[in-house]
Order: structure tokens, then sequence, then C-alpha cells
């Protein structure tokens, strides 16, 4: 194992925030965004699993018949969460062999009549094949909802991820490119969905000041900590506690509640998230220009697989994410580099049918890719704060672990 350093890199490239963004200000963050992203108006949620919960809600009350939802098999588990508080059937989907997205003919497979809606996800900043998602949807009537939680600002063929489908949500939780701890933004390129939306969140959605003062506490404590020193308090030490007591569910933060909290973001929050995303587009375009110059460096180390986008888009690069050849050794370099403070660390533990405090929500099924992809998989935070001299070190670790 590496030696420890006394600041602790992000495992993703947040945008940090600075003491001006939480001064009051209008609550114009959705506004802001939308015009940044060129999309039409995106509707503000406490989360981005709140706004899935809400668009799932409001296509089921439009196709009360249909009542199943067909994920990629290795994704965040808050997905399969909100499927079961949306009160539908959760349908797994396996990936492509070595890849982030669905299995072309697993996910026909996994499609019919009772399908309610498809979510392909831009997993990583990744940009998904969504056109294949759609072409089996408008075959068995279902709806496309992309998952761009990872992937805020990302584009495809020019136009934001999020309205190819019919719906599409990106989360603006803690380490995301822009953050207001927890938050979450929903769009539907169809205006008459827009006001199902709406209507949908405006019903289900309460006012809980309660849960509105925690968010602004707990934003409060990011704003001071998501820096390299504060990150080794904030992050690295619960991290390396987790993995000490055989817990790396808890280590990645997998162990997610069974309830999805709903409540009102309030004006302040709206109003840092403001301020910070006047810094978003440069903040991104140097997380993209960073990715490119270290890439061929990663590419040149036999047995590495790096993850990237489909001709014609361009994703954000909160991390990199890898592939190495087997799970032996994807676990040697994390011996070597989980606990370094660099930064390194793996996306999720498990394909969602192995994540034991999921058993009642996911069905039992056999996900071969999914689970591979889980096992070979690591990422390495894209974060500025990352330094050429960090960035060789994981380099060449990684290139001792394939000799």
């Amino acid at each position: 194992m590496l030696p420890r350093r006394s600041h602790e890199l992000p495992p993703t490239a947040g945008l940090p925030l600075r003491l001006s963004d939480l001064r009051p200000g209008a609550a114009t963050l959705a506004a802001d965004i939308a015009a940044q992203l060129g999309t039409p108006p995106l509707q503000l949620e406490c989360s981005g699993t709140a706004s899935l919960l809400i668009a799932l809600t409001a296509l089921h009350e439009l196709q009360p018949q249909r009542r199943r939802v067909v994920v990629p098999a290795f994704t965040c588990p808050l997905v399969a969460i909100a499927v079961q508080q949306a009160g539908l059937e959760l349908q797994l989907c396996d990936l492509r062999a070595g890849h982030y997205d669905m299995d072309p003919v697993a996910l026909r497979a996994a499609c019919d009549e009772r399908t309610l809606a498809i979510i392909p996800t831009h997993l990583a900043g990744r940009v998904a094949d969504v056109d294949d998602a759609l072409a089996v949807a408008n075959n068995v009537g279902a709806y496309v909802i992309e998952d761009a939680a990872q992937a805020l600002g990302a584009r495809r063929a020019g136009v934001s991820v999020g309205l190819a489908g019919d719906i599409g949500f990106f989360s603006l939780a803690a380490g995301k490119g822009l953050s207001i701890y927890e938050g979450g933004l929903l769009l539907a390129r169809d205006p008459k969905l827009h006001e199902q939306l709406a209507r949908t969140a405006a019903r289900i959605v309460p006012h809980r000041f309660g849960w509105e003062w925690k968010r602004s506490i707990e934003l409060l404590g990011y704003a001071a900590l998501y820096q390299p020193r504060g990150l080794r308090l904030a992050y690295g030490n619960p991290l390396r506690r987790a993995l000490r007591r055989g817990d790396p569910v808890s280590a990645v933060g997998d162990d997610f509640p069974l309830t999805i909290p709903l409540h009102r973001v309030g004006r302040w929050r709206q109003a840092v998230g403001a301020h910070a995303a006047t810094r978003l587009p440069a903040f991104l375009d140097q997380l993209s220009a960073q990715a490119q110059r270290r890439l061929p460096r990663l590419r040149l180390i036999d047995g590495i697989e790096v993850l990237d986008d489909p001709a014609g888009a361009q994703g954000t690069w909160p991390f990199l994410l890898l592939l190495l050849p087997d799970q032996k050794r994807r676990d040697a370099a994390l011996a070597q580099l989980w606990q370094a403070g660099l930064g390194v660390s793996r996306l999720f533990i498990h394909a969602l049918p192995d994540y034991a405090y999921l058993a009642d929500i996911v069905p039992a099924q056999d996900v071969p890719h999914a689970r591979d992809f889980a096992a070979r998989s690591l990422s390495i935070s894209n974060s500025p704060w990352m330094t050429d001299d960090d960035f060789e070190t994981i380099c060449r670790t990684l290139e001792a672990v394939l000799i």
C-alpha cells in the first residue's frame, strides 16, 4: 500500500464552493442551468432520486396498466429503491460485455406490453446509447427516462443529454459537477409531459422544513470541507474505517436508506447553486481538457481499457472509469491505491442483485456481464487537485500490477 498523505483527493471532481456562493440571492438555479444547457425549463427537486421517483409516478398515472421498469443491472442502488417506492416492478437488463450500455438482445427480451419505462444510464459522465432504448420503447409503447445523474453538461450531437428520451434527470448531490449537497433537475421535452411532472411533484412533494434545515447545514459543511485537507476528515477517514471492517459497500456510500425523502428545496440553497453555476461551464471544460491530456497515458498501459464516449458525443469527466483484465488484478491495484488518498475508488460495489440489503427489492437474476463489470472496474478522480505527479504514481502502480 502506498503511504498516506496529509491531504485527500475526492473520488469525483466536484465544483468547489466559494464563500461568496453562500450569500443570499435569487432562486434561479433551475432557470440558469436550463439556459446553459439549452433545454426546456428544468424542474428542481430535492435529489436526483426524488426526480426519478416523480418521473415514474407521473408516467404510471398516464399508463396505470404498465408496471415494469427496465434498468441496467449495474447502476446506482437508488434506482432500484425509487422503482420500489413508486410501487412498480424492477426488471433488470444485463450489460454489453465490457461496457456500460445495456445489451441489445437482453433489452429486447426484457421489454413487452407490461413495460412502463426503460432507463438508459449515462454512467460516470459517459454518454449512453439512448437510440437503442428508444427503438425498443417505441416498439412496445414504453417511455424512456435518461438517467443523467452523473452527466450534467454532457452532450450528444451537440444537444444536452436528457432530451433524446421522454424524460431526463440530473443530480446535484455532493461531489457532483455542481452541488447543493442534495438536489435534482428534471426535464421533459414534451410540454404536456412537463406539466404532468409538475403536477405530480406538487401533489406528492411536501414542504418539510426540518429536511431543508438539515440539507442547509450539510451544505455549509460541504462548502467548508470539500477541499484536500477537509476531505481527509469528511471522506478519507470514514472510507478507511469501512474498509478495515470489511465493508466496501459503506466505503463507497452504496448503503442507502430504503425510503427516499421528499421535500421542497429552499430559496437559500437554490441561490447558492445559482451563484456557483456561473463557473460550471468553464469548470467542465477544464475537466474535459485534463481528461484528454491524461487518457493517452492510461491507454499506454497494456491490459487497461478506458471507457469513453461514442462518436459525436461529449461526456463530462468527473472521474476516469477503467476496466482491468480480471478481478484479481483490479483488487491488487485497489490494495495499493484505494486508501492512499489519491482519489482512486470503485463506482458501485456490486451488480444490483448482489446487494444483500436490496434482496427484497431486486429480483435474483443471472447478469454475468454486469457482475464482470463490477468485478473489473475502478475509477480515478479527475479532480483539478490531482497533480501530474499524483497521476503518474497511479499509472506506475497500475503498470506494476499488470506486469
